[in-house]
């Protein structure tokens, strides 16, 4: 497996450059790209041909994969809304991002599939959302890139039965699961979605989460919280999941430093955990 950190682990306005030296310094194998609208620091809409083969580049000059691609851009373009002009620009933002993920050699895009509130119900978000996949399954094919679609807080996709269906409605080898450890964990175990979801799974984030606190407060950093990780990872051994495992955590106010070096050492335990089951 890979040991991968998330651009979002770092402050905002962080160099690319300070990105990648601070995440090799720290000992990861792989670092996650965010895109960001046209003013954000990295990959963003704009990002022409020239800016991403520089950026590739220089993930190489220190060592780095870059193996996947993530967004928070669709919360604001949600593929569930009732109104279509936003589910297009949501789907636009798809489609650069599989475009982006194609040049850089990337194997998966993250998609938060849709958001049920007030105005998009739970039907229509389903409805809605799997319409617009559907389509951008075909481009996913077409560029080689799997979309990954992510539980998240978005209460949608609640149970793991309920998730599995959902993916396989869609029907396409290039549609699974980017699967959050942390986010289930308020709702249930995460050894258990691994199981039912097997090899729908992409890929992995992980983050912590303190049941004690139970709102969004609680995500913690990892080791800190309530995860039962023996379990995640003898489940992902089960599995046979053996891909990147990236860390998606909030990042410090004082020494972004500190936090890629922590949560280093803390995957360490967690692939230990790994290296024990095969050992077992």
């Amino acid at each position: 497996m890979l040991k991968g950190i998330n651009q979002w682990c770092y402050p905002e306005g962080t160099s690319l450059e300070n990105v990648f030296a601070y995440s090799k310094d720290a000992g990861f194998d792989a670092v996650e790209l965010n895109l960001y609208r046209p003013d954000g620091i990295g990959l963003t809409l704009d990002s022409s041909c020239k800016e991403v083969e520089a950026i590739l580049r220089l993930a190489e000059s220190y060592e780095l994969k870059l193996r996947s691609l993530s967004t928070g851009l669709l919360w604001e373009a949600p593929l569930s809304s009732n109104d279509v002009s936003t589910r297009e620009r949501g789907r636009m933002i798809v489609k650069k991002q599989l475009e982006l993920a194609s040049v850089m050699g990337m194997d998966t895009v993250l998609v938060v599939p849709g958001v049920v509130d007030e105005k998009t119900s739970y039907s229509d978000c389903y409805h809605n959302s799997q319409t617009e996949i559907r389509e951008l399954a075909d481009i996913a094919e077409q560029t080689g890139v799997h979309i990954g679609v992510e539980n998240v807080w978005n209460k949608f996709l609640l149970s793991p039965l309920e998730m599995k269906r959902y993916v396989e409605e869609i029907q396409s080898d290039f549609v699974g699961v980017y699967f959050d450890v942390g986010n289930v964990l308020q709702f249930g175990y995460p050894e258990q979605w691994i199981r039912i979801l097997g090899n729908l799974i992409r890929k992995v984030h992980v983050k912590d989460f303190n049941r004690g606190v139970g709102n969004i407060s609680g995500f913690v950093p990892l080791l800190a919280g309530d995860v039962n990780w023996k379990n995640v990872m003898m489940a992902l051994y089960e599995t046979g999941y053996d891909d990147t495992i990236t860390a998606e955590i909030p990042s410090y106010l004082i020494s972004p430093y500190a936090l890629a070096n922590e949560t280093s050492r803390n995957m360490d335990v967690l692939f230990n955990c790994l290296i024990r089951t095969e050992r077992a």
